[in-house]
């Protein structure tokens, strides 16, 4: 568990948005998303996405494939499991922590990284499945089960309060080498995602990215140094009174 001396306000490295008394306080919704690692090259790449310009949440914004999680991700057939310190941090500080629940988070992760990449993190060691949740028939048609082994929990953030939207996010990351399958089409002028780009650390920091997006990056890199261990403590950052805070779940 955490303790008061592994949190810190770092309000100065975010431009917060104002509270907008036009929404109400609403309870932010799980979500998850996949940080997408290519260390074949001297400097390791991230996947980030651009969102089409014409939402209205983000729009423009380069971001890690994500979304929220669907009552289907619960329901998922899969290979492997989540790795026990995972499983651990994702059921800190939440209401209702359950094996479950962090399975559909990390499996959301895994769904919405197809959906908006058409990249399928999986394996064909187990054959192939036969049936699944709306949503996943992609998994179906390429023959490969999710793989819950490929991906670590590795930081968690809250929406401020106030805002139309608000999502309770966690981060996994996964090799790119776990992309057992590649769909065309996915990405383009018309989709959520009109394009996809492979950025070193540096490249990223000069990217339209949110200020979570960049610290989320400054994170992923200390952890890469560290060699990406099990015991490496998770980040979690969330906004209390106006102040945004990150407090180390170790």
């Amino acid at each position: 568990m955490a303790d008061l001396m592994d949190t810190a306000d770092v309000s100065g490295r975010f431009a917060l948005q104002g509270h907008d008394t036009a929404h109400p306080l609403i309870r932010p919704v799980d979500a998850a998303s996949l940080i997408l690692v290519d260390r074949s090259t001297r400097a390791p790449r991230l996947l980030f996405g651009r969102r089409n310009p014409s939402l209205r949440f983000m729009p423009g914004k380069f971001v890690f494939p994500g979304g929220r999680v669907d009552a289907g991700d619960r329901h998922v057939p899969v290979y492997g499991m989540l790795d026990a310190e995972s499983e651990r941090r994702l059921s800190a500080r939440v209401s209702r922590p359950s094996a479950a629940r962090a399975r559909a988070l990390a499996l959301a992760a895994i769904r919405e990284t197809f959906e908006e990449a058409g990249l399928i993190i999986g394996t064909r060691e187990a054959g192939a499945p036969e049936r699944l949740p709306a949503g996943w028939d992609g998994f179906v048609d390429a023959g490969v089960f999710p793989n819950l082994e490929a991906l670590t929990f590795v930081a968690r953030a809250i929406t401020p309060p106030r805002l139309a939207r608000r999502f309770d996010t966690r981060f996994f990351m996964a090799d790119a080498g776990d992309v057992a399958h590649r769909v065309e089409g996915v990405v383009g002028p018309e989709a959520e995602i009109v394009e996809t780009a492979w950025l070193t650390i540096a490249e990223a920091r000069k990217a339209e990215l949110p200020d979570i997006t960049l610290a989320i990056v400054d994170e992923v890199e200390a952890r890469l140094k560290g060699g990406n261990r099990p015991w490496q403590p998770v980040p979690f950052y969330f906004t209390r009174r106006g102040r945004v805070y990150r407090e180390a779940l170790s």
